[in-house]
């Protein structure tokens, strides 16, 4: 599915024309809405990524972290690793007090100091306990919001694997705004509806994520 067959789906089931001002006016709310709700909810292995392009700074154990992917931010970050002579070193998470025991000041113990735990203070910032000596590639895994289907970017993951999951979430959004159209406090019956089968189709594609992931991690 591509965005013109989206757009004429979710027309057709509304219904109202695909070309209509209204309808043009609302469909991005609708696909924010359907995007937003499903990376949240949905465990996708199509939005972790790995980057390898930051450094951090010696004696400082503040860390800003890279964007996921160009401009796109990190949305969360599962594991941080600094890589020591090609060795990859994996950061325990720990609690700030831990890290601030560790780390009482930005003053590396020694210039090869290397950090063993850290702290997400924000979304943007880490802090490493100890203190880096030396300036070491950091990596950072972690899950991202790829771009959102438009005009101009036709199709995503979402149309192509799970059109139905996407098509339910937009339909729910639809049913709670059919103000949009005229129709004043919406289709709470629509709505209903749409969100049933939103949820059989979510379990559905939750297990097919969950069958992705069984060899890699059903032990862990």
């Amino acid at each position: 599915m591509n965005y013109s067959q989206y757009a004429l789906i979710i027309a057709n089931s509304i219904p109202i024309g695909d070309s209509h001002t209204q309808f043009q006016s609302f469909l991005p709310a609708a696909i924010d809405y359907a995007e937003q709700r499903i990376y949240r909810e949905l465990n996708l292995l199509t939005t972790r990524i790995r980057n390898s392009s930051s450094t951090c700074t010696a004696n400082n154990r503040s860390f800003t972290l890279p964007n996921a992917t160009g401009s796109i931010p990190f949305t969360t970050v599962t594991e941080i690793s600094i890589l020591v002579a090609g060795n990859r070193n994996v950061l325990m998470s720990a609690a700030k007090k831990l890290v601030d025991t560790v780390a009482p000041t930005d003053t590396a113990t020694s210039a090869s100091a290397v950090p063993s735990m850290y702290y997400l203070l924000n979304q943007q910032t880490a802090i490493f306990g100890p203190s880096p000596g030396s300036a070491y590639t950091v990596e950072v895994t972690g899950t991202y919001r790829p771009a959102p289907l438009s005009a101009s970017n036709t199709t995503t993951f979402l149309t192509n694997y799970l059109p139905d999951l996407f098509v339910a979430a937009s339909m729910v959004y639809a049913g709670n705004n059919m103000r949009d159209f005229g129709i004043e406090g919406g289709n709470a019956a629509l709505a209903q509806s749409w969100e049933q089968q939103y949820e059989a189709l979510f379990a559905s594609a939750n297990s097919e994520e969950t069958r992705k992931r069984y060899n890699l991690e059903v032990n862990q």
